[in-house]
């Protein structure tokens, strides 16, 4: 990850200092890098010995850092891992267009690899994210979006990235297709349990911890599955609170929807299905052979379930 991190490093370079300063903000501001762990992780558990392994897994983390920087513009957000946001200290346009600038990049970097299958993957991934940032954007401020539909949003949102840097190493270690293809279920259950615990410690948590104010997710209206079990499970009264935070967003109503939250089996449910997600990518890699880079993907996948951050 050190190697990572140097390449990082080398790629951000531009002659726009602008570009420079907010891509260094933004990269250096204390990310778990789960997304090149994976490619990394994945490549060596196939026993690759190149160099594209380092440059792929910059290249997720380029492609992360730009959803970010987009996604903090969308949602207003003032406070990411414990900083300020890009968009909060530079602005709305800056941080768009260095996210656009980390886009092209990337894609300037999956290049160098010389491989149409890298290639296929990496786009089919980013267009499915912007689908999914789309699909959020819908459901916002609508308390009558199911189950289904949420998973549906991480899936394309959230979990596509997980699934792309694990079949990435796949394939540069030239992995049997039913290999890659348990590396890439692998990865989309891993990517959905980390959002699920994501969505949970919006209520169960603090700011410190996860780096973000607790109540963001309410306050722009967006329906996580805590609320979606509460509505479910609740009482008429405490459905009819939730519904109201939803449909009005804001921080006003973060304490009543907290208290039926708590008063609920709304977190419980939303853990057991996130270690149900986590079991099932433990599941997907049981054909690999023994090697401690596969303890590592499992440990990953425990570790997605017990973070409190």
């Amino acid at each position: 990850m050190g190697v990572v991190d140097d390449v990082i490093r080398e790629k951000l370079h531009s002659h726009v200092v602008l570009i420079r300063q907010i891509s260094e903000y933004i990269i250096n501001s204390g990310g778990k890098r789960l997304r090149p762990a994976l490619v990394i992780l994945s490549a060596g558990a196939f026993g690759y010995t190149g160099k594209f392994h380092y440059n792929l897994a910059a290249v997720v983390e380029f492609i992360h850092t730009a959803t970010l920087l987009h996604d903090d513009v969308v949602d207003e957000s003032k406070m990411r891992r414990n900083k300020e946001t890009a968009n909060a200290l530079f602005g709305n346009a800056a941080s768009v267009l260095v996210g656009d600038f980390l886009y092209s990049r990337a894609f300037q970097m999956m290049v160098e690899v010389d491989s149409m299958r890298v290639m296929q993957v990496l786009a089919d991934a980013t267009n499915t994210i912007a689908e999914g940032e789309v699909l959020q954007l819908l459901n916002c401020r609508d308390p009558d979006v199911t189950e289904e539909n949420y998973l549906r949003v991480i899936r394309f949102k959230t979990a596509k990235l997980f699934e792309a840097a694990s079949r990435l190493g796949a394939i540069l270690g030239k992995a049997a297709p039913g290999e890659e293809r348990a590396m890439a279920i692998y990865g989309m259950h891993l990517g959905t349990a980390f959002q699920l615990i994501d969505d949970m410690l919006d209520y169960s948590s603090n700011s410190q911890d996860i780096g973000k104010n607790l109540g963001d997710d309410l306050a722009e209206g967006k329906p996580t599955l805590p609320l979606i079990h509460a509505m479910r499970v609740g009482t008429s009264e405490q459905a009819a609170t939730i519904r109201k935070a939803i449909e009005n967003g804001g921080k006003d109503g973060f304490e009543p929807v907290l208290n039926v939250i708590q008063n609920t089996t709304a977190l419980d449910y939303a853990k057991e299905c996130a270690k149900k997600e986590a079991a099932a990518a433990i599941a997907a890699i049981s054909i690999l052979p023994e090697s401690e880079n596969k303890q590592c993907l499992i440990q990953l996948a425990d570790f997605s379930v017990t973070r409190n951050h």
